[in-house]
């Protein structure tokens, strides 16, 4: 076993993976080493298990999608894009589908098979692999990378260094924010830790109660609001009541800016509002709920407004609204009406907060962009030393965009390092 290397790349999740792919393709002998028993766990649980491996939306809809500091992509979206990704798989392999909002999947529908293709492709390019073998730090000279000390005391000799080992999310997977530390030694920033993509948290009565808890609600409007009401983002999509909060891909990706938020307003409690007819104004809702009403002034509100949102929720909102379900509805007045009316548009629930960062899906925040090169990943303060991935203060929404900031990262990361190396040996 060599005690030497052109590129050392500590991790192997997706960017790790493909930063290997990217250093072996241009020339270097590259070592990977992980933490864990094998490589590629985050990817096997990503999408469902189904590995959504990229986005297909232009480049700019791409970036829009990845709020937290994705105009960073630029330069690496130049190099190695979400076509160029496409391209990747379907030359290792594996067959690609669109389905809705762009996300790409593999035919299989199997995130193994994504895995497996990878580590074909690490193992064919001659990268040596060295599991269960976790750094104990990276270790820097005056001028720059030297390699990395193991935990068993083994050091190995590089002058390229690719740090890859993910956030704090998902610490299963071995994503435990074990880079920080070597980010740090080497006089990088780390900014502020928080949890993306996260479930939230609440201490309404009807949360607590479990009143709608496993009820889903489909294609709605999901608004966080300051404390003046004001609307700080919507998002449309799915969303799920449980017993803790609010989850569901519309919520997740509000959650960010709970998060901030609270942080800003300095406040204990951030409302939410769920608009469950996104195309129609309150005073269409209104004219519509009078309507229906007018058809048989005989009928129970219950029955007159059945299928305009699931019988759970109806129910809930005519509590809400201290309107009797049992009631005909030509004893309703307009008042009454109005008021259903504007809780289908606009039901405020207080969040309090989110689910611990272990329990989030992406970590918001990591190694300060102001002190990385864009185009190369390469460090601006310590020689030799690249960031790829989730360690990066890089998150986007979940739909595909942060695996595919994973894989340009990385591909630019091992690609800069080899060249790196070429220019130097």
């Amino acid at each position: 076993m060599k005690t030497r290397y052109d590129v050392i790349v500590i991790g192997g999740g997706p960017s790790g993976l493909m930063a290997s792919i990217a250093a072996s393709e241009h020339g270097a002998a590259v070592l990977l080493v992980d933490k864990g028993d094998k490589l590629g766990r985050k990817l096997a649980i990503s999408g469902g298990g189904r590995c959504n491996v990229t986005n297909n939306m232009p480049i700019p809809e791409l970036i829009r999608h990845i709020p937290g500091n994705g105009k960073f992509l630029h330069s690496a979206f130049s190099i190695f894009n979400n076509k160029d990704i496409i391209h990747f798989f379907e030359n290792l392999g594996i067959a690609l589908k669109e389905e809705d909002f762009g996300r790409m999947f593999p035919v299989t529908d199997s995130a193994k098979s994504v895995v497996q293709a990878l580590l074909k492709k690490v193992q064919a390019n001659g990268v040596e692999i060295r599991v269960n073998a976790p750094v104990d730090t990276v270790l820097y000279g005056q001028g720059g990378v030297e390699g990395v000390l193991l935990r068993n005391g083994e050091k190995i000799g590089s002058e390229s260094v690719i740090v890859a080992v993910g956030g704090k999310s998902v610490p299963q997977t071995g994503s435990t924010g074990d880079g920080y530390a070597w980010a740090k030694k080497a006089g990088h920033t780390i900014t502020d830790l928080y949890p993306t993509e996260v479930p939230l948290t609440s201490d309404e009565p009807f949360i607590r109660e479990k009143v709608l808890q496993g009820l889903s609600l489909r294609d709605v409007a999901v608004s966080v609001r300051d404390p003046k009401g004001k609307v700080i983002i919507t998002h449309r999509w799915d969303m799920l009541f449980t017993h803790f909060g609010l989850s569901g891909p519309a919520v997740l990706r509000a959650s960010q800016f709970v998060v901030k938020a609270l942080k800003k307003f300095k406040t204990k409690d951030v409302e939410i509002t769920i608009d469950t007819k996104p195309d129609l104004s309150v005073e269409a809702v209104f004219q519509e709920l009078l309507a229906l009403a007018k058809e048989d002034p005989k009928k129970s509100v219950k029955r007159a407004w059945k299928g305009l949102v699931p019988e759970r929720y109806l129910l809930f909102l005519l509590h809400q609204v201290d309107i009797p379900a049992d009631l005909a509805v030509h004893e309703l007045s307009k008042e009454k009406v109005r008021r259903m009316a504007e809780a289908l548009k606009r039901f405020s629930v207080r969040v309090n907060g989110t689910l611990p960062i272990e329990n989030a899906f992406i970590t918001g925040g990591g190694v300060s962009l102001k002190e990385v090169d864009p185009k190369t990943m390469a460090s601006k303060i310590m020689p030799g030393l690249y960031f790829c991935g989730e360690i990066l203060d890089i998150h986007g929404y979940t739909g595909g965009y942060n695996i595919t900031a994973a894989f340009a990262t990385g591909y630019t990361a091992g690609r800069s390092a080899a060249l790196s190396g070429k220019n130097t040996r």
